[in-house]
Formats: C-alpha cells, structure tokens, sequence
C-alpha cells in the first residue's frame, strides 16, 4: 500500500533508510542463531544524510542494538524482530502511569498507511500487542520507562501543534486523547486523520 510511493520501491518500514529496526540484545542473539536475514547495522547503508549513524547509536539503550536485513524481498516473517512486528505502533502510557492502548510513531505520518488507516488494524493484533507489552513491561522495568518517555514526548508534541492524540485502546475502542489531560473521547476509526498520499481521494 506505500511501496508505490517510496523511490526505492520498498515499503517505508521495511526500508532502513527510513526505519532502523532495533532488537534487545536477548532476541539478536535468537536471530543470530536462526537465521542469515539480519545483520548488525552499521550505518554506512544508507546516504549520511538520510540517517545519522551517530545519533542512533547514541540514543539506543544498552539492552538493545540496530540491525539491518536484507530487505523486503528476503523476508523470512517467522524471524521479524519485534520492532517490525508492532510497527507502527507503541505502547501509550499515560501521565498518571497506566498503559491504555496502542498509539503510533507519529514521524511515519506522512509515509505509513496503516496510520492513515487505524481502522484495518485487527481485533487479533491488537490482542497479541497487549499480551506481548503486558509481559515484557512487567519484567523490564527500563523499557516501560522509555515508553513512558515517549508517551509523554508525543504528548508535548501534540499540544504544540494543538492536535489529540490517536488510540487503540485496549477495550477495544477507538479514542482521540488529549494530551494535556489525558481525558479520552470516542471516536470512530474514519474519524481519524489521514495523511499524505493516503487522504482521501489521493488513493
């Protein structure tokens, strides 16, 4: 549904020089020894200009690493990192600390078009995107603080540009957030913005 619109005729999220999938440390070591399809990234894949190695790997947690695959056309889907299972989506916490729903990494806005298209994503995803996140947050106390960072990141950015923030809840419905308060209002999903070349009647 985006490939047509990349120019390297890859999906955004399966194109490293728009994504860098990112893997702990523990799931590597089970891809490395399963599999030829990954490699650790090393920043050189890519023009400098689209991706700044040095800033990645600053901003990467010990517990985790940057890979690089050998694109879509290789895909092994039994052995996806977990980082292309979920994308676009991330656990949303709120500011009083509770894990609500699914919201999206708002940069792929312009590229994705399941974010323009929430409504295509499945009870079933959903569920194992719970189950997951509800795992591993309880064990790792370090990966629900990053999520809870980036929860509250997407709410600063929100209220700047004085937009509500999309979610997946977990009872199953679909909210638009405010992220001043967090007070949720529900919503259809073709209530949701599109964005890009996926607004309506651009296809």
């Amino acid at each position: 549904m985006c490939r047509l619109h990349n120019p390297s005729g890859k999906p955004f999220c399966c194109d490293i020089c728009h994504a860098v999938p990112a893997a702990y440390l523990r799931e590597w070591d089970y891809l490395m020894a399963h599999t030829h399809l990954w490699h650790a990234w090393r920043g050189d894949e890519c023009d400098s200009k689209t991706r700044d190695s040095q800033q990645l790997s600053t901003d990467m947690p010990d517990y985790m690493c940057l890979l690089a695959c050998l694109g879509p056309d290789h895909c092994q889907r039994d052995f996806r990192c977990m980082s292309c299972r979920q994308f676009p989506f991330f656990p949303y916490i709120t500011a009083d600390d509770r894990f609500i729903g699914m919201t999206y990494y708002w940069d792929f806005e312009p590229y994705c078009w399941v974010v323009s298209n929430l409504g295509t994503v499945t009870d079933r995803f959903r569920r194992e995107f719970f189950t997951t996140y509800d795992a591993l947050l309880n064990e790792w106390e370090e990966e629900y603080d990053s999520y809870y960072y980036l929860s509250e990141d997407m709410r600063t950015t929100f209220a700047q540009k004085r937009r509500r923030i999309p979610i997946l809840h977990r009872n199953g419905g679909y909210y638009l957030l405010s992220p001043k308060s967090d007070r949720l209002s529900r919503v259809e999903p073709h209530q949701f913005r599109q964005f890009g070349f996926y607004k309506a009647g651009k296809g």
